[in-house]
């Protein structure tokens, strides 16, 4: 799939994202924070207030001042919904939905707050009436940036990508090398396989990020490692990761990600302290599979299991719910409870709302667990054929073709998930050893 972002050569050193930037002159940073190294065990959160944590406290001391203009309730909506991002807990949307109803209450259709209440869709994954309610403001408003940005997120996760491409282009065509379009087009630009000209347009978009803009610059730094390391540079990703943290202590993504380096290194333990951490900041179900699977691979079989255990019971919770764990979900059954049926159950309950690739991916490998591999490969090539490189997805394609006997298929996709040094690559490498071998078994 071809991708554009012609605009993109034009960045300017502002941000047009008004309401990130409306948050960070409210987040009033202690330089400590901006310096102060990752800590594993104690939670810097404990002593030092999160960048949206400080302006949540600002925005309800606006409030307390202001108690009739809706524009402070939009503030703190959205300094809420960058905290429920932190924690990944989903109280702080309902916060923020209470702050947008004032909001609303104060200053009915109000354009500002309704895009925001998209926003809050978006983050309960409420990804089909977050891609209505975007359309309603995008033929309000056809020029707003941001909207084309709502559009571009809902698509995303809905697997709609050449959509998702039409309003990120949108967004740079309208404001040239605005920071929200970068990192949409970077993104887009990672699952139509382009990992160096997504690195590109990170780097622009930190560039452009104020520095004062802890948050943002975490997350960008963060998601520059990733990318690094889903292309095999582990020491590149592992120096980003550290300047991430040193923004943002115990920001969770980051941690994941450095937990990623250290199972690379097979430094298990030390990959176990670092989610061990995350998931004390972001008590998020699948923050606690990724633990388990660490403890597992550190040999520490009784707390997996113990962890495995607990991550089941608090997936099911939110199973039926838009936002949940079920991708990790499916995984857990596939691939360590060794229930098939459960696998596939779960699958098609996400399959049946949403495409993406990694949606794909997991309703792929649910179906080949079951033994229905022709419809496994079906899936998991509509995946790939967006354009994706990803080394756990290779992986299982070169499995599944290997099942229905396609044994150079399942060479060439095995050897694409072992030449990028990945996550998926080190298992794509014991079965591409048998698929050198005569009439391997399966």
């Amino acid at each position: 799939m071809a991708i554009a972002f012609e605009a993109a050569a034009t960045i300017s050193s502002s941000s047009e994202d008004a309401m990130k930037r409306i948050i960070s002159v409210l987040c009033v940073i202690l330089t400590v924070a901006a310096f102060m190294p990752a800590q594993s065990g104690t939670s810097a959160a404990s002593t030092i207030l999160s960048p949206a944590q400080q302006s949540i406290a600002e925005a309800r001391r606006v409030i307390s001042e202001k108690p009739t203009q809706y524009a402070s309730y939009n503030l703190l909506a959205m300094a809420l919904i960058r905290r429920a991002q932190e924690t990944s807990d989903p109280t702080f949307y309902f916060q923020a939905e209470d702050a947008v109803k004032k909001a609303l209450e104060l200053a009915p259709n109000n354009f500002d707050t309704e895009k925001i209440q998209v926003s809050i869709l978006l983050g309960e994954h409420e990804y089909p009436a977050a891609l209505e309610a975007a359309k309603a403001l995008n033929k309000r408003v056809p020029d707003d940036v941001m909207v084309y940005g709502l559009l571009t997120d809902a698509n995303v996760e809905l697997g709609n990508y050449k959509d998702a491409e039409i309003a990120a282009q949108w967004m740079l065509n309208l404001r040239p090398g605005n920071l929200p379009a970068l990192t949409r087009a970077a993104h887009l630009r990672e699952l139509f396989g382009d990992p160096e000209g997504a690195y590109e347009l990170m780097e622009m978009a930190y560039q452009s990020t104020p520095a004062t803009d802890v948050a943002e610059r975490a997350e960008i730094l963060t998601q520059m490692g990733h990318l690094r390391l889903a292309s095999g540079s582990a020491d590149a990703a592992e120096q980003l990761f550290h300047q991430a943290l040193g923004y943002f202590p115990n920001y969770a993504s980051a941690l994941g990600n450095l937990a990623q380096v250290r199972i690379r290194q097979k430094r298990y333990d030390d990959a176990v302290v670092l989610l061990q951490q995350r998931y004390q900041y972001a008590e998020y179900a699948g923050n606690l599979y990724d633990l388990a699977e660490a403890l597992q691979l550190a040999g520490r079989d009784a707390e997996a299991s113990k962890a495995f255990a607990e991550f089941e019971a608090k997936s099911l919770e939110e199973s039926g719910k838009r936002q949940n764990s079920n991708l990790e979900l499916i995984f857990y059954y596939a691939d360590h409870a060794r229930q098939s049926a459960k696998a596939l159950a779960v699958a098609e309950q996400e399959f049946s709302w949403r495409h993406d690739v990694y949606t794909l991916d997991a309703y792929a490998w649910a179906l080949h667990v079951k033994g229905r591999d022709a419809e496994a490969r079906k899936h998991i090539e509509t995946a790939l054929a967006v354009g994706i490189s990803d080394s756990k997805i290779l992986a299982h394609a070169g499995e599944i073709a290997l099942n229905l006997g396609d044994r150079t298929v399942a060479q060439k996709y095995l050897q694409e998930a072992v030449s990028l040094h990945a996550t998926g690559s080190e298992p794509a490498q014991l079965v591409l050893d048998r698929v050198s071998v005569p009439n391997p078994q399966r």
